[in-house]
C-alpha cells in the first residue's frame, strides 16, 4: 500500500528510477479546453540508458548489418510515414525551414543575441524499484518508473522511430549483437545517436526529434498507473538497455490536477497556469524529478482562437493558424533543465506593446552599461551556452515581451514598460549575462500563489 503524504508538510517522493533510464527530451502535443478544464494529448519521451546499467560495447558482433541498411534504404525511398493531423506536424513546417541552411552542423542563423525565432492495464506490478534492479531481476521485466500524480494516462506504445525518413544517416555506427532483436537495438541506436548530437548541432537534433515524435507507434506498453507514479514494462525486456528509448504516453490532465489553475483573469476571461508547487509539474506531464533529471524539450499546444500561449522557451512563438478557430504555438529550450523548470499559461492576455520613448531608454542602457566579463569556461553539460556568445555577454537588456489582461494594459504601458529595462539592465550590472535568450512578462491573477514561474 502506497503511503499517503501531505505535499505541504512532507518532502515529494522521488519515484523515477533514473539510474536506469534517463530522459534526455519531451516532446508535448496538447490540446487546451476550457470547457472541460483538461489539457489532453501525447507526450514522446527519449531515454538514455541510466548510469547504473550501460551495456558494454564489446559483447558481439562490429558493424551494422546489412538488412538494417536495407530495411532503412525501404523506408527511405517510401512515402513519408510521419502524420500530419497534429499541431507539431503543422507547426514544425514553420519553425524548420530553415533546416536546410543550418541544420547540418553549420553556422546557426538566428540572430546574434541567441533569440531563436520563431491501454492495456497491467496489475499485480510492484512499485518498489530493488525487486526490478539489475543485481536481483531474476527473470523479471524491467519497470520504467516515471513521476507522475492526478493524470489519467490513456496508452502507452513504444516509438517507431526507425520508420522516420532519413534517419538511416544515424544507423551507420550501429553495433548489432542479436538479429532476434535487430529491429528494436536500431531503434535505440537511433535515439542514442539523436540524444548526443554535439551541441552546435541542435538545430538539427530538434528537427529530427520532430519527426521521430510524429512517427507511428509500434506495439502498447504494459503500464499500471500510483498515487505517485506511471510504471511501464515491455513484456519479456529484463534490462534497461533492451527497453524502448523512445516512448509515447497519450494523457489527460485531471481538472482538480495540483500542478495547474483554472481560474479567471482580473478581466473576469478564462485562463490557466501552471503553479509550480506543490508537486512540480507531475500533473502536467509524467515526468522524472530526481536532481540528475535534466533535459530539455519542445511543446506545441493547441488553443481556440483568442487565447494566447505563453511557455518557457527560447523562440518567440506566434501563433499558427491550423483550422478556423484554432491556433498552434510552438516552443522549445535546448537546455538541460528540471523538468519542474516547464512553464506554461493560456489566456486572452494581451502583448503590451513598447512606446518609443521605452525603446530608447532601453537602447541607452543597453549601451551605458556594458559588464565587463571574463572569458567563460562553463563546467555544465554541452549545449549552447549564451556565455560563449559575446554579443550575448555585452547585452545588459535581453529581449522581452509583457502580456497583460485587458483591462491592465494602459497601467502597464505607463507604469511597467518603464521599469523592466531598468531592472534587467541592473540584474545584468550585478550578475553578468543572462542565462536565457529572451523574456515574457505576464501579470498574473491575483490568486497567483507560487513562484512556480518565476
Amino acid at each position: 500500500m502506497e503511503t499517503q503524504l501531505d505535499p505541504m508538510k512532507d518532502d515529494l517522493p522521488l519515484m523515477a528510477n533514473t539510474s536506469y533510464m534517463l530522459v534526455k527530451h519531451y516532446i508535448l502535443d496538447l490540446d487546451v479546453d476550457f470547457k472541460s478544464k483538461v489539457i489532453e494529448g501525447s507526450i514522446v519521451l527519449f531515454f538514455e540508458t541510466g548510469s547504473r546499467y550501460r551495456k558494454t560495447s564489446s559483447t558481439g558482433k562490429e558493424g551494422c548489418q546489412s538488412q538494417f541498411d536495407e530495411t532503412c534504404k525501404l523506408r527511405a525511398s517510401e512515402p513519408c510515414h510521419i502524420p500530419v493531423t497534429n499541431a507539431s506536424a503543422c507547426s514544425s513546417k514553420m519553425e524548420y525551414n530553415d533546416f536546410a541552411a543550418c541544420g547540418k552542423g553549420e553556422e546557426d542563423t538566428s540572430d546574434k543575441n541567441g533569440n531563436h525565432s520563431n491501454k492495456e492495464q497491467t496489475s499485480g506490478i510492484s512499485g518498489s524499484k530493488d525487486c526490478y534492479g539489475i543485481e536481483n531481476h531474476g527473470n523479471k521485466d524491467f519497470l520504467l518508473i516515471l513521476d507522475c500524480c492526478d493524470l489519467s494516462v490513456l496508452r502507452v506504445e513504444e516509438v517507431d522511430v526507425a520508420a522516420v525518413s532519413g534517419i538511416e544517416k544515424f544507423t551507420r555506427s550501429a553495433k548489432l549483437t542479436d538479429v532476434s532483436k535487430e529491429l528494436e537495438n536500431l531503434r535505440n541506436h537511433i535515439v542514442h545517436e539523436l540524444v548526443t548530437l554535439p551541441a552546435d548541432r541542435w538545430k538539427e537534433q530538434l528537427y529530427y526529434f520532430t519527426h521521430c515524435s510524429q512517427a507511428p507507434g509500434c506495439g502498447e506498453l504494459l503500464f499500471t498507473t500510483g498515487t505517485w507514479s506511471l510504471e511501464i514494462r515491455k513484456s519479456g525486456i529484463q534490462t534497461p538497455t533492451d527497453f524502448p528509448h523512445a516512448i509515447r504516453i497519450w494523457y489527460k490532465t485531471k481538472p482538480e490536477g495540483r500542478s495547474v489553475t483554472w481560474t479567471t483573469d482580473q478581466s473576469g476571461r478564462p485562463c490557466v497556469f501552471t503553479v509550480g508547487s506543490p508537486i512540480n509539474n507531475r500533473a502536467l506531464f509524467p515526468c522524472q524529478e530526481p536532481p540528475i533529471a535534466l533535459s530539455t524539450w519542445q511543446a506545441s499546444v493547441r488553443t481556440a482562437a483568442g487565447f494566447v500561449v505563453l511557455m518557457s522557451g527560447e523562440n518567440s512563438a506566434e501563433p499558427a493558424q491550423l483550422q478556423e478557430g484554432v491556433l498552434s504555438w510552438y516552443y522549445y529550450v535546448t537546455m538541460p533543465m528540471p523538468a519542474s523548470t516547464f512553464t506554461i499559461a493560456v489566456g486572452c492576455w494581451q502583448e503590451v506593446k513598447q512606446q518609443s520613448v521605452t525603446a530608447a531608454i532601453q537602447a541607452n542602457i543597453e549601451f551605458c552599461l556594458p559588464f565587463s566579463q571574463a572569458d567563460f569556461r562553463c563546467g555544465h553539460m554541452e549545449y549552447p551556452c549564451r556565455f560563449q556568445n559575446p554579443a550575448a555577454r555585452l547585452q545588459a537588456v535581453i529581449p522581452y515581451r509583457v502580456f497583460a489582461p485587458c483591462c491592465l494594459k494602459e497601467l502597464c504601458e505607463e507604469h511597467l514598460l518603464q521599469l523592466i529595462p531598468q531592472c534587467l539592465s541592473a540584474a545584468y550590472n550585478t550578475l553578468g549575462t543572462h542565462p536565457f535568450s529572451r523574456l515574457d512578462v505576464l501579470i498574473v491573477p491575483s490568486n497567483f500563489s507560487s513562484l512556480g514561474m518565476a
